[in-house]
Parts: C-alpha cells; sequence; structure tokens
C-alpha cells in the first residue's frame, strides 16, 4: 500500500475532529489514516510539534473509552506508532495519563495496560552488554521517572524536587476494592522483559519487594499469583548476585516461619521451581539450603500422615495436596535444570518420587494391593486370563470410585514426571550403570500399570518407556538383524576399514556388495544368552514382569494407552534384540487388533505423551513393532500367527493414509525375510499363498500412479528384498518365473521414472548382489538396467550417483549379468563410466576402477581404448592411496593380464612419466610390467639401467619404486638384489634415499627371506643409514600379510634392533609404529613386552611404547584382540595418569584411537575413563608461563596441546556413546571450550552441531550458558596493530559462532523463543542483537548453509 500522501502534523490534526465523531465506523477509520500516517512519517517529524502530539495523546486516550471495541484497538495500535515518533519530552506525561486513565464507557478494563503495554514494547529492546539506542534510553527514562513509581507506589529514584511529585496508590498495590490487579502485574512483566537490563538496583528491589506483597494479600487470585511468580522469575535474570543473594535469604526466612500457612508454601515452592528454571546456573548453589524445604512435604512422614488425615477425615486436605503438587514440581525443575547441584538429595528425591507415585487416598489397602498385584498373579495363565475377561467391568468399578473432587491425579502425574527427570538426566554413565534405576524406580513403575487415571498411566508408560530407550542407547552393539533401508557407500567402506588391512588388497572395499538390507534377516535370529551384568542385563530380568503387566493394558484400555505400550514393547524389543519369545502369543492378538482399528477413530482425551493419540498412530507404532519382532526372533515363534498378521498388513498397505501405507511396507519387508529361505527352510510350499499375497499388494502399490511417492519408494524397495530371493522361493515354486519378469519389468520401469529412480537403484541393486550364482536375468532387461544406471552417472544428485555405481558394481560382479552385456552395451557403459575416472570424487572412482577391471576381464579389447588410458593417466598424477591406490593397480593388472596394455605403458613412460608422484606412478608401472611381461614393450631390466644411468633424481626415484613394486610382485623369482635399493642409502639427495628405502621395503615385502636380513644388519649401523632401513621394515610389515614367505622366524630379532634403534630422537616415530605393527602379527609375545615398557622409568621409553599401542588399534584381528581384551583397560588407565605431560596427550591419542576401532572393548569401561578425560580438558593454571619477547610479555599455555587432544577424544566419546557420558559433565565442557583458546572453540563448536541433535532438550537448557560465551567472542574486537592472521583468525571464529548460532535456533525453536518456558530469555535477547549488529554476516552464513544442503 502506497504511504498517505499527508504524513505531515497538518495531516494528523485534520483527522483528530473526525476522532469524535457519533458514527464507530468513521472514528475507526480515521484512527486507521491516523495510524498510516504516523508509520509513513519520519522519526522524527513530530519532534518539534509539541501541540500536535499533546492533542493527538487526548484524543486517544479519549478513544481508548471508547464503547465500541474496534476503536479501542485501532486506539492501542495509535499509541505505539505514536510513541517511537514524539518528542521525548511528552513521553513522562504520556505514561502518567495512560496510567491514570478510568475508563467509564469500556466494557474492557484492561484497556489501559494494554496500551502501557503497547507503549514499552514499541521501543528497541535492550541488550546485555550493548549501548542502547538513544529512542531506547528516553523511553527508559520516562518509565523510570514515571511508570514505575506509579507501579509500587512511591518514587524509587529522584529526577528533581520539581519534576516529580508523590504518586498516587501505586498499580500493584491493594485497590480500594480490596483486590489486586491482574493488569498491573501483566505490565509489569512486558516491563521487565523489554527493560529488565537497564534496571538499576533500587528499581529491582522496589519491583521485587512490591511483587512479593502481591502473595501476602489473602484476596490475590490464583491468577495473579501464578503471574506474580512469572514476573519474579523474570526478574531473578537481571539480579545482580548480591540481589539474587538477599532474595534467596527472604525466601529462606519466610519458609522458616511458624505460622506459615498451607498456600503461602506452596507458593514459595513454586516460585522456587520457577528460579531453578530461569537461571540455573546461578540459583544452582542456593539448592543445599533450599532443597530440604522442598522434599520436606514429600517425606515418608509426610506421606503416612496424609493417609491418616484422610482416613480419619474421610477427604483428603486439597491444600496440603496443592503444596506436594507444587514440590514435585518444584523437584521436576531441579532435576531438569540443576542436576548436578541436586546430586546430594538424589536418593531423596527419588524416594520422594517413587512414594507419591502411588499416592492415591480414595483406593482402600487391599484395592491398592491387587491392583499392585500384577507381578504375583501373573504366573499364573489361568487367572490371568480370567482377569482379562473382566478388566471392563473391574475399570467401571474403578472408575467409579473417581470423584470430580479428587485432584490427587494432579500429585501422581507430577511423581511420574520428576522419575522421568531423574532417568533423562541422570542415566548416561550414572545410575543406569549403578542399576539404581531398574532396582529401585522400575518395579514401582510397573506396579503402577493399572492405575486408574488415564493421564497418570501415560506418563508412568512414558517414563519407564524413556528408561527402556536409555538403556537401548547404552547398548554397545546394536542389533545384527534390523534391516536398514538406505544404502550408505561411506559407512560401509568405514566399517571394512577396521579390518586387517594386512590381510588383502584395500580394493576389496569397493569390490563386494556392501548392501546391508540384503544381509539384515537372512538367517533367523538366535537367542543369545542374556548378559551377566549392567543395565540390559536388569532389563532382561524385568521384561517378564513388564510385558505381562502391559499385555491386559493392550487388550482392554483405551487408544491413548495401547499407543504408549505398543511404543514400550518396540523400545524393549530393540533393546534387547528380542525379548518377546515366550510372551509374543499374548501380544499377538491385540497387536493385529490394532492393525485392523478403524480408520478416523482417535482418543477420547488428549493428554500427557499421547496427546496426538489417533488410530492413525496407533496403526503405524504397531506396523513398527511387527518389523522390529520379525527382525529380531526367530521365524517359529511368528510362523503361527502368520494367517492373521499377513492379512492385517497387506490391508495396511492399501489404507488411503500414506503413512500407514509406508509403514505397512516397511512390515512386509520384515514378514517377507520371516517367509523365505533360509529363514523358513522346508516351509516353502505353507507360505507360498502368503508371499504370493504380499507380492501382489507390493507390485500394486510399486506400479500405482495415484500413491503418495514415498509409499511408491518403499513398495519399490520391499520389491527389491522380494527379489532378492528369487532363486530360493522360484526352486520353492513360490515365485514363478512370470511373475519374477513382471516384478523386473516394475523394477526397470521405475527406473525411468525421476521421482522413484533412486528407490529403483536400490532395489535393482538388491537383485543383482543377492545369489549371484543361480540367478537366470534375461538378457535384454541386463542391457536396459546397464545402460539406464550409466545414464544416472551424469546426475548432479550425488546419492544417485553413488547408488548407481554400486549397482553397476554389482551388475559387473554377477557373472550371469555380466555375461548377457553384448559389445554394443558395453562400449556405451564404458563411455559413461569413463567422465568418472577423475579424482574429483575419491570413493566414486574407486567404484568406478573396478567396474572397468571387472569389464576389461569380459570384453578387453571394447573398454581398453585411448581415451580410457588417457583418463588413467590423468589420474596417476594425483595424490592417491589406501582403497583407491589399490583399486587403481587391480585395474592395471587386469590390463596386463588380458595383454592390452602395451599403449597404457607408452602413455605412462611418455605423458606421465616424472610429472606424478613417483611412488604412485612406480607403482602403476611396475604392476602393469609385471602382469604384461612380454606385452608392454618394456622389461625389468630397462629400468635397472634407467636406475644407474639417469642423472635426475625424479627419474631415479621413479625406477626406484618401479623396481619396488616389481619386485615386491615377482616375488622369489625377482631377479632383483637387496644391494640395488641399499646403494643409494649413502646419496647426497633429498629425495632418493628415502625412495630407495621404501622400494626395498616393498620388494622385500614380496621376498622376506632374501630381504629382510640384510635390511636388519643395516638397522645396526648408526645415523642415515639406520633411520632409512626402519621405513623398510615400516614397508614391509606394512604388507606382510601379502607375503609370500613367513615373517615369524624374524620377529624376534626384528624386536630387539627396533627397541634399540628407536631410542635415537629421530627414529621414535617410525620405530614406534614398527613395533605396534609388529605387535599385531604376534600379539603374545609383543603385547606384554610393551605393556612391561609402560612402567619404564624413562619418559621416551614410556611415551614409545604408547605410540606403539596407538598403531595396533587401527589394523587387527580377533586373535589380537583376545589378547588385548583383558589388558587394554589398565593400560589406558596407567598412560593417562602418566607424569608426563607428553605422555599424557599420547594416551588421549591411544583412547581416542580405540574408541574407533576397539568400541566394544572401551564403551562398558568409560565410567573410568571419562572422567580422566574430562580432567585433562580443563585449563591448569600452573602450565601456563609468561615469556618476554623483546619489549613485550607473551603467555604461553604449555597444557593446550594436551587439552586440545582432550576435547577430540570427548567428540569421539560423544558420538559413540553420548548415551553412556553424563550429559551435565559434558555440557559443562563444551560451554568452558567456548572461552578458551581458537582450536578449542572451534572443536566445542564442533560438538554442539552434533549436540543439538543428538540431545536438543539438554542443549535447549544450556543455551543461556552458551549465549553468554557466543556474545564474548563476538563483542572482541582486535587491536588497531592486529597483525593479518589473528583479524582472520578472529573473523573465522566468528563465522563458526555464526553458523553455530543460526542452527541452534533453527533446530530449537521453542527454547531459542522461550515459547514454553522462561530459560531462553538471554538467548532470545543474544539472538536479537546477533539479528542487528550481524545482519549481513548472519545472511551470509544462512546463505552458505543453504547451498550446502542443496
Amino acid at each position: 500500500m502506497a504511504p498517505p500522501s499527508n504524513a505531515t502534523p497538518a495531516g494528523i490534526l485534520a483527522l483528530l475532529p473526525r476522532l469524535s465523531d457519533a458514527d464507530a465506523d468513521i472514528r475507526y477509520m480515521s484512527l486507521n489514516d491516523l495510524d498510516g500516517i504516523l508509520r509513513a512519517g519520519g522519526s522524527s517529524f513530530l519532534w518539534n510539534e509539541y501541540h500536535t502530539c499533546a492533542k493527538t495523546v487526548e484524543c486517544l486516550l479519549k478513544a481508548l473509552d471508547d464503547t465500541n471495541g474496534e476503536v479501542q484497538n485501532q486506539a492501542i495500535k495509535c499509541i505505539g506508532s505514536l510513541t517511537v515518533k514524539a518528542p521525548p519530552e511528552l513521553l513522562a506525561p504520556m505514561i502518567e495519563k495512560l496510567s491514570n486513565l478510568k475508563t467509564t464507557n469500556s466494557v474492557d478494563n484492561s484497556i489501559p495496560a494494554t496500551a502501557l503495554r503497547v507503549f514499552i514494547t514499541s521501543f528497541p529492546r535492550p541488550i546485555i552488554g550493548v549501548q542502547p539506542t538513544k529512542s531506547t534510553q528516553e523511553a527508559y527514562v520516562a518509565i523510570s521517572k514515571v511508570l514505575i513509581p506509579r507501579l509500587v507506589g512511591y518514587v524509587v529514584i529522584s529526577y528533581g524536587a520539581k519534576s516529580q511529585a508523590s504518586p498516587p496508590r501505586g498499580m500493584l498495590e491493594v485497590q480500594g476494592d480490596n483486590t489486586i490487579d491482574n493488569d498491573a502485574i501483566d505490565v509489569l512483566i512486558e516491563l521487565i522483559r523489554c527493560f529488565g537490563s537497564m534496571l538499576q538496583d533500587a528499581e529491582k528491589k522496589a519491583l521485587q519487594k512490591s511483587t512479593m506483597t502481591i502473595f501476602d494479600h489473602e484476596r490475590t487470585s490464583t491468577i495473579a499469583k501464578k503471574k506474580a511468580v512469572s514476573a519474579i522469575s523474570l526478574l531473578a535474570i537481571y539480579l545482580s548476585d548480591a540481589l539474587l543473594s538477599a532474595f534467596v535469604s527472604n525466601i529462606l526466612e519466610s519458609f522458616r516461619k511458624s505460622h506459615l500457612t498451607a498456600a503461602q508454601r506452596r507458593l514459595l515452592i513454586t516460585m522456587v521451581g520457577s528460579l531453578a528454571r530461569t537461571v540455573p546456573q546461578r540459583f544452582g548453589p542456593y539448592l543445599k539450603i533450599l532443597a530440604p524445604f522442598i522434599l520436606s512435604p514429600l517425606t515418608e512422614q509426610a506421606y503416612q500422615d496424609a493417609l491418616e488425615d484422610t482416613a480419619d477425615s474421610g477427604a483428603v486436605d486439597s491444600e496440603a495436596d496443592e503444596v506436594r503438587e507444587a514440590a514435585l514440581l518444584a523437584l521436576e525443575g531441579f532435576l531438569l535444570s540443576c542436576s548436578s547441584d541436586m546430586r546430594p538429595y538424589t536418593d531423596e528425591a527419588i524416594q520422594a518420587a517413587l512414594r507419591f507415585v502411588a499416592y492415591d487416598p480414595n483406593v482402600t489397602g487391599a484395592e491398592d494391593e491387587e491392583m499392585s498385584g500384577i507381578q504375583d498373579d501373573a504366573d499364573d495363565d489361568a487367572e490371568a486370563e480370567a482377569g482379562e475377561m473382566n478388566d471392563d467391568e473391574d475399570f467401571e468399578e474403578e472408575g467409579a470410585m473417581s470423584d470430580d473432587d479428587d485432584a490427587t491425579w494432579k500429585i501422581r502425574r507430577c511423581a511420574a514426571k520428576a522419575l522421568y527427570a531423574v532417568i533423562s538426566t541422570r542415566s548416561n554413565g550414572d545410575l543406569l550403570e549403578s542399576g539404581v534405576l531398574y532396582e529401585k524406580i522400575a518395579p514401582v513403575l510397573v506396579t503402577r500399570f493399572q492405575e486408574r487415571e488415564e493421564n497418570v498411566r501415560l506418563e508412568i508408560l512414558s517414563t519407564l518407556t524413556a528408561l527402556v530407550r536409555k538403556t537401548s542407547d547404552n547398548t554397545t552393539t546394536p542389533s545384527s538383524f534390523a534391516g536398514e533401508t538406505e544404502f550408505e557407500l561411506t559407512s560401509a567402506v568405514e566399517a571394512r576399514s577396521r579390518k586387517r588391512r594386512r590381510l588383502g588388497s584395500d580394493a576389496t572395499l569397493f569390490d563386494s556388495p556392501v548392501n546391508s538390507t540384503l544381509m539384515a534377516g537372512f538367517q533367523s535370529p538366535q537367542a543369545s544368552p542374556p548378559p551377566r551384568s549392567g543395565p540390559k542385563a536388569d532389563l532382561t530380568r524385568l521384561s517378564s514382569t513388564i510385558i505381562r503387566g502391559v499385555s491386559r493394558l493392550l487388550k482392554q484400555s483405551t487408544l491413548a494407552t495401547k499407543q504408549s505400550v505398543i511404543v514400550l514393547l518396540r523400545e524393549i524389543v530393540t533393546a534387547q534384540n528380542g525379548g518377546l519369545s515366550e510372551h509374543f502369543a499374548k501380544i499377538a492378538e491385540p497387536l493385529i487388533d490394532a492393525i485392523n482399528s478403524p480408520a478416523g477413530f482417535s482418543a477420547s482425551h488428549s493428554i500427557g505423551s499421547a496427546a496426538s493419540a489417533t488410530s492413525g498412530k496407533l496403526r503405524i507404532e504397531a506396523l513398527q513393532l511387527v518389523s522390529v519382532v520379525c527382525d529380531n526372533h526367530s521365524s517359529t515363534i511368528i510362523a503361527s500367527f502368520i494367517p492373521t498378521l499377513v492379512p492385517a498388513v497387506a490391508a495396511a498397505v492399501n489404507d488411503k493414509y500414506f503413512k500407514v501405507s509406508g509403514e505397512a511396507l516397511m512390515a512386509v519387508e520384515s514378514l517377507i525375510k520371516v517367509l523365505t529361505p533360509p529363514r523358513s527352510a522346508g516351509t516353502e510350499k505353507e507360505n507360498r499363498g502368503y508371499v504370493e499375497k504380499m507380492y501382489d499388494v507390493v507390485l500394486e502399490r510399486a506400479l500405482a500412479t495415484d500413491a503418495d511417492v514415498e509409499v511408491r519408494q518403499r513398495a519399490i524397495h520391499a520389491l527389491g528384498v522380494l527379489l532378492a530371493r528369487g532363486f530360493e522361493l522360484s526352486k520353492a515354486g513360490a515365485l514363478s518365473e512370470s511373475q519374477t519378469t513382471k516384478a523386473t519389468g516394475a523394477l526397470l520401469d521405475r527406473l525411468r521414472n525421476e521421482t522413484t529412480r533412486l528407490s529403483a537403484v536400490r532395489a535393482i541393486d538388491m537383485y543383482l548382489a543377492s545369489n549371484q550364482d543361480h540367478i537366470k536375468i534375461q538378457m535384454g532387461w541386463t542391457r536396459d538396467v546397464a545402460l539406464e544406471l550409466g545414464a544416472q552417472l551424469r546426475k548432479a544428485n550425488r546419492g544417485l550417483r553413488a547408488a548407481s555405481l554400486a549397482a553397476l558394481r554389482d551388475l559387473a560382479g554377477n557373472a550371469a549379468a555380466l555375461r548377457s552385456l553384448d559389445g554394443k552395451t558395453v562400449q556405451a557403459l564404458t563411455e559413461m563410466l569413463r567422465p568418472l575416472v577423475s579424482s574429483k570424487d575419491l570413493n566414486l572412482l574407486g567404484m568406478t576402477l573396478v567396474i572397468f577391471a571387472k569389464l576389461v576381464r569380459q570384453s578387453p579389447v571394447e573398454v581398453v581404448d585411448h581415451k580410457l588410458n588417457t583418463s588413467i593417466c590423468e589420474i596417476v598424477v594425483t595424490p592417491l592411496g589406501g582403497a583407491v591406490l589399490d583399486a587403481l593397480l587391480l585395474l592395471l593388472r587386469t590390463i596386463g593380464e588380458q595383454k592390452v596394455g602395451q599403449p597404457l605403458m607408452q602413455n605412462l613412460l611418455q605423458d606421465v612419466g616424472v610429472n606424478g608422484d613417483p611412488a604412485i606412478v612406480g607403482k602403476a608401472i611396475g604392476t602393469l610390467v609385471v602382469s604384461g611381461g612380454s606385452t608392454v614393450g618394456v622389461k625389468l631390466e630397462d629400468f635397472v639401467t634407467e636406475l644407474q644411468s639417469a642423472l635426475d633424481d625424479k627419474r631415479k626415484c621413479l625406477a626406484l619404486s618401479v623396481l619396488g613394486e616389481a619386485g615386491f610382485r615377482l616375488g622369489s623369482s625377482s631377479p632383483l638384489e637387496p644391494g640395488l635399493f641399499t646403494n643409494y642409502f649413502s646419496s647426497k639427495s633429498q629425495s632418493l634415499p628415502r625412495a630407495a628405502a621404501t622400494a626395498l621395503g616393498r620388494a622385500g615385502a614380496g621376498d622376506i627371506n632374501t630381504y629382510l636380513p640384510v635390511i636388519l644388519n643395516t638397522t645396526d649401523k648408526a645415523g642415515s643409514s639406520q633411520y632409512l632401513s626402519l621405513h623398510a621394515i615400516k614397508e614391509i610389515l606394512q604388507f606382510s600379510g601379502q607375503a609370500r614367505s613367513d615373517i615369524s622366524p624374524y620377529t624376534r630379532q626384528m624386536w630387539d634392533k627396533l627397541l634399540a634403534a628407536s631410542q635415537a630422537e629421530d627414529n621414535k616415530a617410525v620405530g614406534a609404529e614398527c613395533m605396534g605393527r609388529l605387535t599385531v602379527i604376534e600379539p603374545k609375545t609383543f603385547l606384554p613386552s610393551l605393556q612391561k615398557h609402560l612402567q619404564d622409568p624413562s619418559t621416551s621409553v614410556k611415551g614409545m611404547a604408547i605410540q606403539a599401542i596407538r598403531f595396533t588399534l587401527s589394523d587387527s584381528d580377533e586373535d589380537f584382540d583376545e589378547v588385548l581384551r583383558p589388558i587394554l583397560i589398565p593400560m589406558l588407565n596407567q598412560m593417562l595418569n602418566d607424569n608426563d605431560l607428553e605422555n599424557r596427550r599420547l594416551a588421549l591419542g591411544v583412547l581416542n584411537s580405540a574408541t574407533h576401532n576397539k568400541a566394544e572393548m572401551i564403551l562398558p569401561n568409560l565410567k573410568d575413563l571419562v572422567p580422566l578425560v574430562m580432567k585433562e580438558s580443563t585449563v591448569k593454571p600452573e602450565l601456563v608461563r609468561e615469556v618476554q619477547m623483546g619489549p613485550f610479555k607473551h603467555k604461553v599455555d604449555d597444557g593446550l596441546d594436551v587439552r586440545k587432544s582432550a576435547y577430540e577424544t570427548l567428540y569421539t566419546l560423544m558420538e559413540a556413546a553420548y548415551s553412556r557420558i553424563s550429559p551435565v559433565d559434558l555440557f559443562e565442557r563444551v560451554v568452558a571450550g567456548l572461552g578458551d583458546e581458537h582450536e578449542i572453540k572451534v572443536l566445542s563448536n564442533l560438538m554442539l552441531t552434533k549436540l543439538v541433535h543428538i540431545d536438543p532438550e539438554e542443549t535447549g537448557r544450556h543455551l543461556d550458558a552458551i549465549a553468554e560465551r557466543y556474545r564474548s567472542i563476538l563483542a572482541f574486537k582486535p587491536k588497531e596493530n592486529a597483525v593479518k592472521q589473528e583479524v582472520e583468525k578472529l573473523n573465522e571464529a566468528n563465522k563458526g559462532v555464526l553458523k553455530v548460532t543460526h542452527l541452534l535456533h533453527s533446530i530449537l525453536p521453542a527454547n531459542a523463543g522461550a515459547a514454553h518456558n522462561l530459560q531462553g530469555e538471554k538467548w532470545k535477547g543474544y539472538w536479537d542483537w546477533v539479528g542487528k549488529d550481524f545482519k549481513s554476516q548472519l545472511a551470509g552464513v544462512e546463505q552458505e548453509l543453504r547451498s550446502q544442503a542443496a
């Protein structure tokens, strides 16, 4: 809308008479026009118009008392617009008139207070630590001069005797009708929220005093008291430490009053609980004196007294119950917000919550015993069945006992929430490991399953579910039977990379199917023996009782309870990788009924954890439970329920609600694994009808054009799982050839559709990767699929490219499929694959090279051409290593073996030569020379001649590398002698001796008996020869798994010589690596030796042993693990407690590596290791020293490197086992790291980006502390003479802070905006400040994050 053309003072004056018009519509429109003028006018267009502003204020005050509500609302809007444009001198009179306004024509008496709140919020909110704007400062002066005295009833800060008269009765004081004005409290809350950071101590004290008097007045309404508590909590954010301490002292004195009423105690407890949530870091230390007062109404004596009073009087004491409810709510706040300060009161808090979770005076002792007798009579099946038949009647009787006046259910619900708080904050590496949660809390929760109030029952089920979920998170190894629907090459490569690399070529990482969906559930899960101790053992002992208890609820309870029970059962199965073997019969029928529940049915009431309970969500949870049960239990357990289970799931596949249909398809996948061989071997004929039924529904949904995209994608995936079992099914007659042809045709059709392409690629990959020796594949289908998959390699979607490449790899690895490719298809596929022979994406490059190797073996002439040779030469000159380099050598070896390598050899010699890394180019040429033999046009002798005659060091290095690789591949038949390499140890060249040592070791790995004795003799020589011989030994040990002769006869001699040679400072690192690799070969011999060296008095020897241990962890096998397992933790404890700073840093690196590679050994012992890491992450003042550098003094922190290693280790532990680490302790170190040196800040920011996803609740509780750290980082200004590096480092730190700030704000909107509590007030202020002062940088960060996400 265009701005008003009369945005001038004259235009305002012209509108004012119309505000008194008799027609309400004209008054409204005039006010609307006035608001438009005020908004359109410049910021200072009224500064000199005192008369106009004064007259406008008078007219607006009159409009506020209008009889028409819309006119009043429009007048309030005009008040806000006028406030920021009026002269500063008029602000105080304006506040005075608004605060004294008495409405006579209006029914709504809150209009003046609303206008005051709009006035307050019109100005830019001041930010702590930032200079407020001029308009905000002027507004504060007016508020301090007029509004605060009007609220409290007296002048707090004098601004001159002439200008300030004594104010009338305070708005927060008792009014003439002997009541408290609720609207005045709203004004107070808005005042504190907007200007709290600018208030002076005297004003804070006055407002606090006036607010506290509200609680003392007997006629104060409940609403007013709740608002007053909110005001006090907000004010506490801005109280100084002294004022907060004084305020807590006043609360303490109030608690100690001898005549304290129940209502007063309840208010005090509520206030304390609110303060704990608002300022947890500052309020936490006071809990040691306040917590006893909160726990006193919850003691055993108080509990017994309450029961006796109820029995004597026949009615509950409602006031006393309200006190208990407030105490339990405060206790929950303490546990969530100040968990570290509540540790001394853990036992008392748990006992109090357990005591009152069963507090139900309306139920007699006999009835309560009957309700809690689930465990006693659960073993009697007949009695249980009889009880189930009468459940409806029982619940009706129990419901009849409930009275509308009975509010004791609130106490039980609050107690359950307090127990939930204990579980959520004290499980990780704490009470869960010690067994407290299962010994004390879980049994009581189980006895309360028959709770008569629905909302309390839901809270109890939710609490027990949280405990089971924590147990599941605490499990070291995940279920090996859980199906994964996502294919991720990187994770598979990382998993394989942990295996012992010396056993074979790393090219196998790209050369084998890695589709976990196919393997998941391939064998029927076998019941594993329960663990002897730990959380999982505790759950195993209790699970039978839990399942028997919830099975009754599942059969007769409300929809919300059923949904909560199913969620609990799913978590139990997930945590135990089973657990329903003996009880599935009890839950199968109601579970199937839940799947068949009619659509559109919803819960009769929505409370607690099942607030969104609907029939659709119940069916989703039930289908998820079916999937988990099938994936984690033997097929024989599920077999008897297949006749009813399959039709129910099949019907759900066709549900109109896409989420139900999608979840049903996931259940179909699990059922397919149950019904198909080898899990169901011998029952193929019996299951034929069920398999065909699932085949029909899955194929129908995969081809349906009207189905949701997600449903079609899941149907395609399920079809891939079904086809992956195709051979066994077709052999048993359960899946005909025509059905297979139709299904594969459907996959090809879906492959050509953009929306379902990725799912089709993965399904085809599963089909091709399964039963590769048996599958009968149609020739035409294979060719079409190969070309379609190749076409996807040009797409921008990397995930699609990676999946298509993996499918092509499995196609090339399937002998039948590979044979069906004709020459034309192979040539077309080669053209599509060739662009991926590039170093831009090494993961894709590795798989591409493996595919080429297989294609070359099948059709060498069609594949190997000038273009491929050129592409190979281009990647040879790039820095390659690991699995990618092995894949390249595999391709070169295949090209040589197929006798088509001569053109490539010419290109490597002429076009590449010394232009690339001699080590990589030499390996390539050496591999081709040996595999191609006489067909490549050069001989091994040619490179010997080149080595001896070349004048260029690069050519000599290349020749050495070629000869070393050739010697390795020729083995004992190699004509090369060790002297050919050792002659260059004494060369004065910088690169030639190292190249000779590497080549010597590479050749020695192929012929150990010839080379190793020579190398060992060289280690006796001091100086560079000894150092070079160590590198040669390292090369031999690295490839000893591929050696053609045994290294064991030389291991003891090698160990002794390595130990002696490593005493030299220059040899320590390489010597430690060699000792580590040697230890992997013979762990029984050398691991005890390393353990002994850790006790050596020499710091240097201990350091070398620590480094050696680290090198053993990444490349080891099962034999090594058996020796390492009993001694790893003692060694780590010894290393981490070493007196030497550098050794402790090395020890942290060992723990980091062990967590990556030996998680099953580390995670169960984190309770001993994590405190040692936490200890090293703190700043130690004794390690900070001052160094004089010319005229300047510079601080040097000798502990920085150790702290950096500690934070790196914490990051690894956080990712690997967050559930075993105390979140309170971890967040304390992360927040502290934000104030540390630059390197630590970067790691802490990185940890926050992970923690916000891992534990958003705990992250939200620390937003205020994070905001303070981030504010100090962004507010730091470099010196004018700061060097360029310092400025760049500062800019990098600021950018990192803004990135994490944006991430936290976007993921935690409720906490960041303080939508449901007051804890995020500081964060909100920080966010407003960042959005204002760093607007452009924040926009740049947001744009960068969006582009990365795209």
